[in-house]
């Protein structure tokens, strides 16, 4: 299927590692142009993926929760690239601040997990106008669940699927489409060092697969990815608004079938 991405231009937030590292991936695969924001240094292999695809990309390396580096970094877009087809919210951490620890910790997270996801969408919903464009904002299935001593980061999630229908609503008649992806459980390289701080890896892991309903195993980016991408199309046309689940099952289906 020609998703029809073939040299437009999208932000992806966290793109240059896990989940974010697999949308960025995705979009070069199918001909985009890729404007990756992140903190850290790209890993030289993954450049060395995105050369494999003959990508067209560019490397903003900032941090997200200041505000004029955000600002910033979008002009640069547009100056290099022309326009903006698309942005995907997707940087973030499970930090795991629960209420004992206090109302900064708790602001400081939602600075690391929700305030730039406005920042981002503010400053490219000019361009997204000119463009007719796409937000997908990356969730997670604590949203929903909750999972305990993570009150930042499910506050967070709470945010963005909040803020992803109010967009939907209040974009309709400019064209932008908004809609979310909620993985649950997604080997990434960061959740294999997690599993790994355990004295039995594998037992910990075989612990967490065994309640995930659908083929007892944890998603891989490259499914978060092609959920996204997919969003990001002309193919989701009429899609907005819409909070999608790509967890095996995990939030929805219940979790002591077998």
């Amino acid at each position: 299927m020609d998703l029809k991405l073939n040299n437009k231009v999208f932000v992806v937030t966290g793109g240059g590692a896990g989940i974010g590292g697999a949308i960025s991936l995705t979009l070069a695969q199918e001909g985009a142009v890729v404007a990756i924001f992140g903190r850290s240094d790209l890993k030289p292999e993954f450049i060395e993926a995105l050369d494999a695809q003959q990508a067209v990309y560019s490397f903003h390396q900032l941090d997200l929760r200041d505000e004029e580096a955000c600002k910033r970094e979008v002009e640069a877009v547009i100056e290099q690239h022309g326009r903006i087809d698309g942005l995907v919210n997707n940087a973030g951490v499970n930090d795991n601040v629960g209420l004992e620890d206090g109302v900064d910790a708790f602001k400081q997270s939602l600075d690391k997990n929700l305030i730039h996801y406005f920042m981002m969408a503010h400053y490219c919903i000019p361009h997204l106008k000119n463009s007719k464009g796409s937000i997908v904002n990356i969730g997670s299935k604590v949203a929903l669940t909750g999972q305990g001593h993570t009150s930042g980061y499910a506050a967070s999630n709470g945010g963005r699927l909040a803020l992803t229908r109010e967009w939907a609503a209040q974009y309709r008649n400019d064209g932008i489409r908004v809609n979310a992806v909620l993985p649950a459980e997604v080997m990434t390289p960061l959740y294999q060092r997690w599993v790994d701080s355990f004295d039995n890896p594998q037992e910990k892991l075989a612990q967490i697969t065994k309640n995930i309903p659908f083929g007892h195993r944890m998603t891989t980016v490259e499914e978060i990815a092609d959920t996204t991408v997919f969003l990001l199309s002309e193919r989701s046309s009429h899609t907005t608004g819409q909070l999608l689940f790509v967890d095996g099952g995990y939030t929805h289906l219940d979790r002591a079938l077998d």
